[in-house]
């Protein structure tokens, strides 16, 4: 056996002197096979590194204990995502694994589809889809849990955070503060998540009597690129905003670049506000004004919803909505009257 081969069952088996069958109800923890040889068996598996192969431990028990989470791509919000998930997982007997689709989402109403379907049936007993652009249906044997979707099925179980109040809080905190040109880079238009925080913005205004000027609101699809690109028009106009809500903290930390690079200073000439409170936005200079949707908490209770669906249990509830909160930093001030 090469050094650098895979370990197999026969191997296992060869080095310990017995049958593959006698090292399989070792493995298995099955009647039959005396205490001394168990022992020289689980020795020589520990000495050789032997793995049993998930699709074949799928194929024999029709479990993995495996759970997928797919991500679109792993950046802050998924990452906080999966601490959760990791802290929710422990003494439960499952493992996680991670499948990120490299930002590769051109076609972002189908990657959760394909990647599901790689995944499911031998690799994991289950799923978490991170922000799924597709509108999915519960899979036969595949529990799945969708978290931050799209619009989805009734039947299939979700968790989110109130985006909609959090944009609100967000937008009455601008206002509260004497801002009345507030900017809007909306998130990615194929989110639920984004539709929910526009329309707190546009309730937030209408609610202050404050009319919306369409050309304060801008794309950022949750991107610092689009963001960017969006924050520099918005700023380099004659009839700049004061105030600029951003979708998410990537997009409200690229604005406050554009800012610096424009020579404006963030709170004194331009309050900035986020949403989501990755821990970027604390490391921004200045530190970020905020609306906190709990993404660590997400993490957990998804894998909570997802382990009784995996064991056969319906659990209660399917659909979960977190609390928002808004979290004030540096980077909002007191608009100053001219």
């Amino acid at each position: 056996m090469q050094p650098s081969s895979r370990v197999t069952i026969r191997d296992v088996a060869e080095r310990a002197g017995v049958s593959v069958a006698t090292v399989s109800k070792v493995l298995n923890q099955r009647y039959g096979v005396a205490a001394t040889t168990s022992a020289r068996v689980r020795s020589v598996i520990e000495e050789l590194g032997y793995e049993a192969s998930l699709v074949a431990q799928s194929l024999r028990n029709h479990r993995t204990n495996v759970i997928g989470i797919l991500v679109a791509d792993l950046e802050p919000f998924s990452t906080e995502l999966l601490k959760g998930a990791a802290d929710a997982i422990r003494g439960s007997g499952f493992e996680l694994v991670v499948y990120s689709a490299g930002g590769r989402t051109d076609d972002q109403a189908g990657w959760e589809r394909r990647y599901l379907s790689r995944l499911s049936g031998t690799l994991v007993d289950g799923a978490l889809l991170v922000t799924p652009a597709a509108s999915l249906e519960p899979r036969e044997g595949t529990p799945v849990v969708a978290v931050d979707p799209h619009t989805g099925s009734a039947e299939l179980p979700t968790i989110d955070s109130d985006n909609l109040s959090g944009a609100q809080l967000a937008v009455e905190h601008l206002l509260g503060l004497g801002h009345r040109r507030i900017a809007l880079l909306k998130g990615r238009p194929d989110l639920q998540s984004a539709h929910l925080r526009e329309t707190g913005y546009r309730r937030a205004l209408a609610a202050a009597g404050v009319p919306v000027d369409e050309n304060l609101v801008q794309v950022g699809a949750y991107d610092p690129e689009v963001s960017a690109a969006s924050a520099r028009l918005l700023l380099d106009s004659p009839d700049r905003p004061t105030a600029v809500f951003a979708a998410n903290d990537l997009s409200a930390i690229a604005t406050v670049e554009v800012a610096n690079e424009l020579g404006l200073r963030v709170p004194e000439d331009l309050s900035v506000v986020g949403f989501d409170n990755i821990p970027e936005s604390v490391l921004c200079v200045p530190p970020l004004t905020t609306v906190e949707q709990p993404i660590r908490e997400m993490g957990r209770r998804a894998i909570q919803l997802l382990i009784p669906l995996i064991n056969g249990e319906q659990p209660e509830p399917t659909h979960v909505t977190l609390d928002t909160r808004l979290v004030v930093r540096q980077s909002t001030r007191q608009v100053e009257q001219s």
